[in-house]
C-alpha cells in the first residue's frame, strides 16, 4: 500500500471544502491554529483538543549513549521535546 501524505496546503484546501470558507482564509486559520500550539507548548503548557489528542513539552535528562561509529561513549546533553498523545476518537478512527 503506497503511503499518501497531506501536507499544509491540502489540508487548508480540505477545509476550506468543509467550512465553506476561502483557501486563503482556511489557510489563515490553520496557521494561527499551528502558532498557537506552537506557543503554548513552548510556554511548557499543554494543548488538549478534545477527542483529537493532547500536545505538551517533555523534557529529556541528559544520558550516556555510544558515538555509532567508533563505539566510544559520549554523553547526551539535556534537551525538551515535544510529545503527542492521540485521544481516544482518533484512536478508534485509526483502529
Amino acid at each position: 500500500m503506497k503511503e499518501v501524505a497531506m501536507r499544509k496546503p491540502e489540508l487548508a484546501a480540505a477545509i476550506a471544502e468543509r467550512a465553506d470558507l476561502s483557501k486563503d482564509k482556511a489557510g489563515e486559520v490553520l496557521n494561527v491554529l499551528l502558532d498557537q500550539i506552537t506557543q503554548s507548548v513552548a510556554k511548557k503548557e499543554s494543548v488538549t483538543l478534545v477527542g483529537f489528542g493532547t500536545f505538551e513539552a517533555r523534557s529529556r535528562a541528559k544520558r550516556k549513549g555510544k558515538n555509532p561509529q567508533t563505539g566510544a561513549e559520549i554523553e547526551i546533553p539535556a534537551s525538551n521535546t515535544v510529545a503527542f498523545k492521540a485521544g481516544k476518537a482518533l484512536k478508534d478512527a485509526v483502529n
